[in-house]
């Protein structure tokens, strides 16, 4: 897979476990809101292909990462997924 892709994260799902930022650093960091919670967040919407954010995207324990490859409009992740 080559190109850019594009990453979400669904914040209504993320519990802001940091696996997704361990498991791919600079793609990925966790944000405190005033009222304690974590979430977590891309660095930037559009990143080239990068297999660390595929493992970030799989090893989410909430499958809150969405990973959407641009020039095909294929979503990689999740499996079956749609893009809206």
């Amino acid at each position: 897979m080559t190109g850019d892709w594009q990453l979400d994260v669904d914040t209504r799902r993320c519990i802001g476990s940091g696996v997704c930022a361990s498991a791919a650093p600079g793609r990925f960091v966790i944000d405190s809101a005033a009222d304690g919670t974590r979430r977590s967040r891309p660095t930037a919407p559009r990143v080239p292909s990068d297999d660390a954010v595929l493992d970030a995207a799989f090893t989410c324990p909430v499958e809150a990462i969405s990973v959407v490859e641009l020039d095909s409009g294929l979503t990689l992740f999740p499996e079956g997924g749609e893009h809206h």
